[in-house]
């Protein structure tokens, strides 16, 4: 099994949706991803540069969610994990995009959707 990095709960807000209230309103997702790569080489010289910065990562997937809308978290979800493959050392990336706020008329916890992408 290959080594993972996790980032887990990064809440930004957005303006994703297909109604046009959650365009101008905006409302706040959550994100989750795990990227399958190597850590030998980090581990072995103890230097960040050897791995993926997980705070620069954190940074172009806000960006992503932050910025043009989508109507699908779907479309978003192949959005993000694209970011994550931009890195040549990730193998695999499984990202979840969460909808808490999803204009849904009933009582519910929340809505995601979890997509995973694989190199080549």
């Amino acid at each position: 099994m290959p080594d993972v990095i996790t980032l887990t709960g990064l809440t930004v807000r957005g303006y994703h949706g297909v109604f046009d209230f959650e365009r101008e309103r905006g409302q706040d997702f959550v994100v989750d991803v795990a990227l399958e790569l190597d850590l030998a080489p980090a581990a072995a010289s103890d230097d960040v540069s050897d791995t993926v910065h997980y705070g620069e990562l954190a940074d172009d997937l806000a960006a992503v969610v932050a910025g043009e809308p989508v109507n699908l978290i779907e479309t978003l979800a192949a959005r993000l994990a694209a970011v994550c493959l931009r890195d040549g050392r990730v193998a695999a990336a499984t990202v979840t995009v969460h909808k808490p706020q999803a204009p849904i008329p009933l009582t519910f916890a929340d809505v995601s959707v979890t997509v995973r992408r694989e190199r080549g």
